[in-house]
């Protein structure tokens, strides 16, 4: 109960300040402003539309967590305002996770709201690319709605994404604050895309110095598997993700590697010393 309680004034907090407008606000109009833009793909704009909406989608939220993180963790205890939190009958566990369930609330929202927004662009551009290159053919009811669920399972892998990124950024935000905060954890999020790549481009056979083949292999390794949740370019080229083959074993490791990191973030504020 006292956990529910810091997450819920957490997200109150979170919705309420001027980065949850301002990344809600640009995001939307991104996602709008594109429907209209032409991608030369002959026909075929939806497909990329698709692949950029769910990109700007988890980038955004995943700014909006970093930043959220900082705030609600780091400067609380920077500032000495965590004392007074903690001088009530609620433990650090307590805290911590009552502050990562309340920006996880505060990401869900812009999720739902960028997601519903989103959805509906779908819903519209395919239409309205078969009128501007069919020559007036209209779009049947049934491909529309298959379009749009073609992308749910892309938005809720976006969101275990977000989701490890910002279990990983409150385990920080108890140790650092907000600058080396967003700089760790943006390069963890380019790293753990790109690591997939970089172990298949330095593979044996391939010439790539054993020292950069060493290293791909190690990020790898030690980084979260974050290319599994950029469904983007299956969805892009018409694949429907299946739930229950994919979608539902990778939500079970996003749960893993967002607990592994909590329990880290126990570790490192159970001996902080916050007066």
């Amino acid at each position: 109960m006292k956990t529910l309680t810091i997450a819920l004034a957490t997200a109150k907090q979170a919705v309420r300040k001027p980065a949850f407008l301002v990344l809600s606000a640009f995001a939307s109009f991104l996602l709008i402003g594109t429907i209209y833009v032409p991608y030369f793909t002959l026909g075929e704009d939806i497909k990329m539309y698709k692949d950029t909406g769910l990109t700007m989608i988890s980038f955004f939220s995943l700014l909006l967590a970093l930043l959220t993180a900082s705030s609600e963790v780091a400067e609380e205890i920077e500032g000495r305002t965590a004392i007074t939190l903690l001088s009530k009958p609620i433990n650090r566990r307590q805290f911590i996770l009552g502050k990562f369930l309340g920006i996880e609330l505060a990401v869900l929202a812009m999720f739902a709201i960028l997601g519903t927004l989103f959805a509906g662009g779908v819903w519209y551009k395919y239409a309205y690319d078969l009128t501007e290159s069919g020559g007036g053919a209209t779009a049947e009811m049934a491909m529309r709605i298959k379009q749009v669920q073609q992308v749910l399972p892309g938005l809720v892998l976006g969101f275990c994404e977000v989701t490890i990124l910002t279990s990983i950024s409150v385990a920080i935000s108890t140790r650092v604050p907000m600058l080396p905060n967003l700089v760790v954890c943006l390069s963890l999020f380019f790293l753990g895309h790109l690591s997939p790549v970089m172990v298949e481009a330095t593979k044996p056979g391939s010439g790539a110095n054993e020292l950069v083949r060493f290293m791909a292999g190690f990020f790898a390794f030690l980084l979260p598997p974050l290319e599994n949740y950029n469904a983007g370019p299956s969805i892009a080229t018409g694949v429907m993700v299946p739930w229950g083959v994919y979608v539902l074993p990778v939500v079970g490791l996003c749960v893993l590697y967002s607990s592994a990191a909590l329990f880290f973030a126990f570790l490192l504020f159970d001996n902080r010393d916050v007066a």
